[in-house]
């Protein structure tokens, strides 16, 4: 199997040339993963009530940068409903534009508002795709087949019930997974973007990429061979695992960001594109990475 893990990309992220130091990217994104805010009381190294703080700081340095755009990589909040009226409006003083993946914290309220999740967060769909720059970039639904991510008696929740059952009968209630009408909009991206000479960047919540029943998603396996049927499939951006991670396989980069809460200082980061490559440029508690490009 061909992968490199984080230790040894570090290695070759912490060899990037003065040269490539200077290059202007043609674009750059920012990116944060898990702000995860409750009103709560610190549980270990969840430190619940500093996010709103965090979040203010991040913004107010997006706000200092040039952006195409901020994506924030699901877990918004942990839980209730009321939280995302404390972080939405720190959020709608960013500059740029909110692309919001969806969590499985992002769920945690009450039935009668499971469905209003997605336009809660500005969202014109659960899963949708966009492009600039001649990239293309899937915000992707990791919450699709979910024991929590649909109302009860919801269609999509007895379909995501009976896929549990019978296929991921093993994985933990608290991942989820690609159903299979998500999945052949993928492929039929990706083959877009291959036919057109895209280069396509998926944002989940949920990692595919190293190994991993506790984090990954129910049926990464089969959204990895996917993804490496396809040339223009180039990065997989993720949260989920706050220690973060990073893992290469035929090409691809899992890359797995820090969360933001989990730290005392932020964890939040920039991308910069280039023609051959996209460099991570980590705050705070995220590290940066040079992510070559197949």
């Amino acid at each position: 199997m061909r992968y490199t893990v984080l230790a040894a990309f570090l290695g070759l992220a912490a060899a990037a040339t003065p040269a490539m130091a200077q290059q202007r990217p043609l674009f750059s994104i920012g990116a944060i993963a898990d702000a995860q805010y409750a009103d709560e009381d610190s549980n270990g190294a969840r430190l619940y009530r500093l996010t709103p703080k965090k979040l203010a700081e991040a913004v107010a340095d997006y706000n200092r940068q040039k952006l195409e755009f901020v994506v924030q990589l699901g877990d918004f909040i942990d839980k209730d409903w009321a939280s995302y009226d404390v972080l939405l409006p720190i959020a709608r003083k960013l500059k740029h534009p909110w692309h919001f993946v969806l969590g499985n914290h992002d769920f945690s309220v009450d039935e009668a508002h499971k469905a209003e999740v997605p336009a809660r967060l500005g969202m014109p769909a659960r899963y949708y795709a966009f492009e600039t720059h001649g990239w293309m970039f899937l915000v992707t639904d990791g919450d699709d087949l979910s024991t929590f991510g649909w109302p009860e008696g919801s269609p999509q929740l007895k379909l995501s019930l009976a896929a549990r059952a019978t296929l991921y009968p093993d994985k933990p209630k608290w991942n989820g997974g690609i159903g299979a009408v998500q999945y052949r909009w993928i492929d039929a991206k990706l083959a877009e973007a291959d036919k057109r000479g895209l280069k396509v960047m998926l944002f989940n919540h949920f990692p595919l990429f190293p190994e991993s029943l506790e984090v990954n998603l129910w049926n990464a396996p089969d959204i990895m061979a996917l993804l490496e049927r396809h040339p223009s499939a180039k990065i997989w951006l993720d949260g989920h695992n706050h220690d973060g991670n990073y893992a290469q396989r035929a090409g691809i980069h899992y890359v797995n960001l820090k969360a933001m809460l989990d730290t005392e200082q932020t964890a939040y980061s920039r991308l910069d594109f280039f023609k051959d490559r996209v460099e991570v440029r980590g705050t705070g508690k995220q590290q940066d990475m040079v992510l070559k490009l197949r």
